[in-house]
């Protein structure tokens, strides 16, 4: 694999500086590194950031190819300046057995354009009656670390309890989808003023956050690990912010979805707004920015939820609930937090890169730009601003709320150890 050199980027923000790739490696960082054998990139001061870690990925395959296959979801993921995401269980079949996330793994590993650690289920079938075979799954090729029922909730406290048992043997965690489902039934979206002159049905916040307040509790008694999925509620940061204060091994997450929209979008009737958790309030939106800029949330996770065209070109009451986001996530940071100084580009690296790379244990990822590290990078045209089209997304499926949208950031190269996926914002 040849050389390659990165001219005068900032890297994480920084002043500019030289960043020469050998092969797999960061050979070297500094400034005016001879480019002697080696390709060119002109950063033009644009942002190098170390690759960025999904922990929340929808690929949809095995079982519904129509929405996503891990093929165009890695693509999409590269397109955004990810080199590795975790991939969720709900597929048909679930990936509750070795043998399920071991093909995932394995589609992953030959497609390339990212690396992907499949998700495990905790339950048989995403049911919630019998834990699936979480050992099993974590001894396999795929070495699962992180388990999840999303898309539902482990609602019932036995089964919770014995899941952060079990994954603390071997240091894993289980992320959970709080929702409380008995205060959610027939809940089309937040609970509040728009739904009630809305006429719809309320998704109230103590659906989420009576889950999260009991799952914490759970893992401060069992001394496990918790990962808090998609949080969206101002409550809930009071929640996860009292749970560190006491020690307790918590993680959350929030989506740029929920750091950007809010329920009065619903008013539109355009099903592209719906989503699980709900969209919120304003108020909500500003406590999780507030609480990603402090730490209290830990990560960005885009919840990448592709559905195919007539699940959600439909009336409201029957449409999917989700979002695609691999390919906007980073220019919706960059509107929510960095433009508005609530983050710095460094920030910004920690939360979608080392820290989610930290919960799933990704190895070689969320590394520092220096040199003796895996290439693993992305570089960001932070100047950039334009409007989104859909119809350009490597993705499959075209279900975002941003269509049309200006922001701001453009991935124009990305990197997997030393490989570019994306070069001059075009897929290799």
């Amino acid at each position: 694999m040849s050389k390659i050199l990165i001219r005068g980027a900032k890297v994480l923000g920084h002043d500019p500086q030289d960043v020469l790739i050998d092969g797999e490696t960061i050979a070297e960082v500094g400034a005016g590194l001879s480019a002697d054998g080696a390709e060119v990139v002109e950063a033009d001061r644009k942002v190098l950031l170390p690759g960025l870690v999904d922990l929340h990925t929808h690929l949809r395959e095995p079982g519904r190819e129509d929405s996503e296959t891990v093929l165009t979801g890695t693509r999409a993921a590269a397109s955004g300046g990810f080199t590795a995401v975790f991939a969720m269980a709900n597929t048909f079949p679930v990936a509750d057995t070795a043998g399920v996330v071991e093909q995932v793994y394995r589609l992953g590993r030959d497609h390339g354009y990212c690396d992907v650690q499949p998700i495990g289920a905790v339950t048989v079938g995403l049911e919630g009656r019998k834990l699936a075979e979480l050992g099993a799954m974590h001894e396999s090729a795929a070495g699962v670390t992180v388990f999840s029922d999303d898309g539902k909730c482990v609602h019932d406290a036995v089964i919770m309890r014995r899941a952060l048992e079990y994954v603390k043997a071997f240091g894993g965690v289980v992320a959970q989808h709080a929702q409380e489902p008995r205060l959610t039934e027939g809940a089309e979206m937040n609970e509040g003023v728009v739904s009630a002159e809305l006429g719809l049905g309320g998704w109230p916040a103590v659906a989420e956050e009576s889950i999260i307040a009991r799952d914490v509790l759970l893992a401060e008694h069992v001394g496990s690990r918790v990962h808090i999925c998609h949080l969206s509620t101002a409550g809930s940061v009071e929640i996860v912010r009292w749970a560190k204060s006491r020690g307790i091994a918590v993680t959350a997450e929030v989506t740029p979805h929920h750091l950007l929209l809010t329920d009065e979008l619903v008013r539109t009737y355009n099903p592209v707004y719906k989503v699980n958790p709900p969209l919120r309030t304003e108020r909500d939106v500003l406590a999780l920015r507030e609480a990603l800029a402090d730490g209290t949330i830990d990560i960005v996770a885009t919840d990448h939820a592709p559905h195919p065209h007539e699940d959600k070109d439909c009336e409201w009451a029957a449409a999917a609930m989700g979002m695609v986001g691999l390919e906007t996530a980073l220019s919706v940071v960059q509107e929510t937090m960095v433009d508005t100084g609530l983050l710095t580009w460094a920030g910004v690296a920690d939360r979608m890169s080392v820290k989610p790379a930290e919960i799933g244990r990704a190895e070689g990822h969320g590394r520092p730009v220096s040199a003796g590290e895996p290439a693993n990078l992305t570089l960001v045209d932070t100047a950039y601003r334009g409007s989104v089209d859909p119809a350009g997304f490597a993705s499959r499926s075209r279900n975002t709320p941003y269509e049309g949208r200006e922001l701001p950031g453009r991935v124009t190269h990305t990197w997997l150890r030393g490989k570019a996926t994306l070069v001059d914002g075009k897929l290799t």
